[in-house]
């Protein structure tokens, strides 16, 4: 993975968190970010990918080419009675 620097940013408390100042050339395009930690203490941070809305589901599904399976034939069987005025 390509760095494009280093820079020193400032750590301070929200409330019972500790939080980093990112730099603007650094910010995220997300609103959520996974944290993780090396042994040696390296923090890593990366964004957390976004889950698709229900809107951009169906339309990447409407832009899927038709499956060209067959769905086999169930045979339809009748109904079984049911008495429903036995309480078991």
């Amino acid at each position: 993975m390509a760095m494009s620097g280093e820079r020193e940013a400032s750590v301070f408390r929200n409330g019972r968190s500790q939080a980093v100042r990112i730099p603007k050339e650094f910010e995220f395009a997300t609103d959520r970010v996974v944290i993780s930690r090396d042994e040696d203490g390296t923090v890593h941070l990366r964004p957390k990918a976004r889950q698709p809305n229900l809107i951009e589901v169906l339309d990447w599904l409407a832009g899927q080419p038709p499956l060209d399976e067959r769905m086999p034939e169930i045979e339809d069987r009748p109904a079984e009675p049911v008495d429903l005025d036995d309480p078991a």
